[in-house]
């Protein structure tokens, strides 16, 4: 056989194994233990670029804050009522599953449709700064090809169509 009949093969082998870990839940990752509000903040941008947070800049020394920066969400009436809406808003999206929902944080799955690879948002009221600081993460791939920040950016703009 010649090698390139094998490098066919082998990569023929290496899609099927792709395509059927995905839907068996093998891409999913695992939940960080980590995630919500700690003492004013969200857990810190990746250290890839797959990743945004309006709390980039609280760590300076951080190499994917510049990256990984996003402006929070401004509120809509109060912070859980801005908190509410976003959990409408994503309730709507396709591959979303709301983890955890309170008056002032929101956790929320988002799943790829084919891989179900996923990434964790985190929308939560940081009533000293009045605003919605916002984290998103892939758990699994070294990049997101900018998923992440269009994800929250249609949020972002869901909810702005709200007022």
């Amino acid at each position: 056989m010649a090698f390139l009949e094998w490098v066919l093969i082998v990569l023929l082998i290496a899609a099927v194994a792709l395509a059927l870990a995905g839907p068996l839940g093998l891409l999913r990752g695992r939940m960080p233990g980590d995630l919500g509000p700690h003492d004013g903040r969200l857990k810190p941008p990746s250290m890839r670029p797959n990743s945004v947070s309006s709390q980039a800049g609280l760590y300076p020394n951080h190499p994917m804050r510049d990256y990984a920066r996003i402006e929070p969400f401004a509120l809509l009436r109060s912070g859980p009522a801005t908190i509410e809406r976003i959990r409408r808003i994503v309730e709507g999206m396709p591959g979303a599953k709301v983890v955890q929902s309170t008056s002032g944080y929101l956790h929320v799955e988002f799943a790829t449709p084919t891989l179900r690879l996923v990434d964790d948002a985190e929308f939560w009221f940081d009533p000293k700064a009045g605003v919605i600081q916002v984290r998103s993460a892939s758990r699994l791939p070294r990049r997101d090809f900018g998923a992440n920040r269009a994800r929250l950016e249609t949020i972002r703009q869901a909810l702005d169509a709200a007022r």
